[in-house]
């Protein structure tokens, strides 16, 4: 019986699914685990450079992948107490990466983890600047019976490099009803039935996302759409939070504009936090918008 799951999605990650594999295979001082592999449909080399790895490979067609459904199904296939969710392009920093995780279920009272994820190599200012926001050096423990003055980032949580606790993850599950941040509605829910969360910088892994503008905008209108949904945005300290962090983004890009000669990528970055502002509100307050609207503004489609 293994103690650990390791659970990774992917679709076409050809260019990434070697690095991650090796990564998770040279972890050191960790008992045995498994790796399960749930693709949904890859027609490059994904599956054909997965198999020349230890994995169990499960396939779904492309058109029934689901943010949570399937984060769901992966976790029912597995044979471990402890899952673990990773995501192709998302390779492990260290070999010190699950060991890292794994230690903070010393802890009864700890439902989940997640872990830093550092951007990659040639990402934009806005990338950089968003992940050290909100991936830092500092261990958090995020404890139900006192929210730490964390406001927006108590419930923030990413199922992109995260573990937990079985019996958690039947209790709660990843919320089927929302086709995007399902990572952000199983958090509310573990942290709402009394369990402890657990930020572990010290388990990393390289990952980012190159955005566009508009992709952005709309990726925050949903964002504020879920925060609204799971009703996230009133809860304590949560606005004053998110306008504190974005006035500091904010004013770190204009001192870079001024004062380091990364004018051109500093006004990129710019510009991007005004469409994440603008979609954020927009999104917290789509209830006004009609259906016609709200089906150009959303990424997900997570009104209908």
């Amino acid at each position: 019986m293994v103690k650990t799951s390791i659970l990774v999605l992917t679709k076409n990650e050809a260019r990434n699914i070697d690095a991650c594999l090796k990564a998770v295979f040279s972890q050191n001082a960790v008992e045995a685990f498994q790796v399960i592999i749930v693709d949904s449909g890859s027609t490059d080399a994904t599956l054909e450079i997965a198999r020349r790895f230890p994995v169990r490979i499960e396939q779904i067609p492309a058109e029934a992948f689901h943010h949570a459904r399937t984060r769901n199904f992966a976790a029912s296939l597995a044979e471990g107490q402890i899952l673990v969710f990773l995501v192709a392009d998302a390779a492990p920093v260290s070999d010190a990466w699950l060991r890292s995780m794994l230690s903070n279920f010393d802890d009864p009272g700890v439902g989940a983890v997640y872990g830093r994820q550092i951007p990659k190599p040639g990402s934009s200012l806005e990338r950089e600047d968003a992940l050290d926001t909100i991936y830092g050096e500092q261990r958090i423990v995020k404890d139900p019976a006192h929210r730490n003055g964390l406001g927006y980032r108590f419930y923030h949580f990413s199922d992109v490099n995260a573990a937990m606790r079985r019996s958690v993850w039947e209790e709660a599950r990843f919320p089927e009803d929302l086709k995007v941040f399902e990572d952000m509605g199983i958090a509310k829910r573990i942290l709402d039935a009394g369990w402890k969360i657990v930020y572990e910088p010290e388990a990393c892994v390289f990952h980012s996302h190159h955005h566009t503008t508009i992709g952005l905008f709309k990726r925050y209108f949903d964002i504020g759409y879920t925060l609204k949904h799971l009703q996230i945005w009133d809860a304590p300290g949560t606005r004053s939070s998110l306008l504190r962090d974005g006035r500091k983004l904010l004013g770190k890009k204009l001192r870079r504009a001024r004062g380091t000669g990364e004018n051109r990528r500093a006004g990129a970055a710019i510009g991007q936090d005004i469409a994440k502002s603008a979609g954020l509100l927009l999104g917290l307050n789509e209830h006004y918008l009609p259906s016609v609207i709200k089906r150009h503004l959303s990424a997900y489609g997570v009104h209908k």
